[in-house]
């Protein structure tokens, strides 16, 4: 299977590539803080946002059609959460709905959050795409680990990157050798045969990790991760951290004078 699934656009050449991952996750950070601080229904505000994100993603050279398939994924998954919002926050009523004996209404201002809500989510989503594409998850947590967050956390990060296309195969070749010995047989037969994939899935995944632990041990592993490329925040990473915390605190100011 193909193994790039967080940064596939990571091994480009471009402004936004070589910036430090430590500049870059600061910058992202401001930026998500900035937009989920915004208030709801200010879509100017929103827009200017919009503007900054995209000219970062022009700059990335990243394909554009990648990151808004990516993007759109998370929809749903909002909607999900904020769906009967407009039913349910107080307001002018925006209209009505009979659905048998009830009749629930839309309010305006529920209106209002949702979308502010959907705005913010796929802004964030495209920042944290951007980041992601640019970067590749060892830099990253690299950048992480540089930024303090605590050791454990990044290397069970680290472990869940590196082994989860491994199960992702071993889980493909049980499937594999499921369809080969399926004969068909009732529901309840197949259900029992997931059921045993999943219980022998756990149990090799155990050992693997008993076996990987183990050579860790033998060959010191102290929790850190020691690669050959170092960090180097150099004077691009600080002019672009510095302009865009610029730009941020002046749409934020310019949100709250209106």
């Amino acid at each position: 299977m193909k193994h790039s699934f967080l940064d596939q656009y990571s091994d480009r050449d471009s402004l936004i590539h070589r910036l430090d991952p430590r500049s870059k996750l600061a910058a992202i950070l401001a930026f998500i803080v900035a937009v989920v601080l915004t208030p709801s229904a200010s879509w100017l505000v929103y827009g200017l946002f919009f503007v900054i994100i995209a000219t970062l993603i022009a700059l990335s050279r990243v394909p554009l059609l990648y990151i808004l398939k990516r993007s759109l994924v998370i929809v749903p998954f909002v909607l999900l959460v904020a769906i009967f919002i407009p039913f349910f926050k107080e307001g002018e009523v925006a209209g009505s709905i009979n659905i048998w004996t009830w009749q629930v209404s839309v309010t305006h201002s529920g209106l209002q959050v949702l979308w502010s809500i959907l705005a913010k989510s796929w802004l964030s989503i495209l920042s944290l795409i951007l980041l992601t594409s640019t970067t590749s998850f060892s830099s990253l947590l690299r950048g992480l680990e540089r930024l303090r967050m605590p050791r454990v956390i990044v290397m069970l990060l680290s472990f869940m990157y590196r082994y989860m296309f491994l199960l992702t195969d071993e889980v493909m070749r049980m499937k594999q050798a499921r369809d080969s010995r399926n004969l068909g047989g009732k529901r309840l037969r197949q259900i029992r045969t997931i059921g045993n994939m999943i219980g022998t899935l756990f149990i090799r995944s155990y050992e693997r990790g008993e076996r990987v632990y183990t050579a860790m041990v033998a060959r010191g592993f102290d929790g850190h991760s020691r690669t050959l490329d170092n960090l180097h925040f150099s004077l691009t990473d600080a002019v672009f951290v510095a302009g865009l915390g610029l730009a941020l605190v002046s749409i934020s100011l310019f949100s709250l004078l209106h």
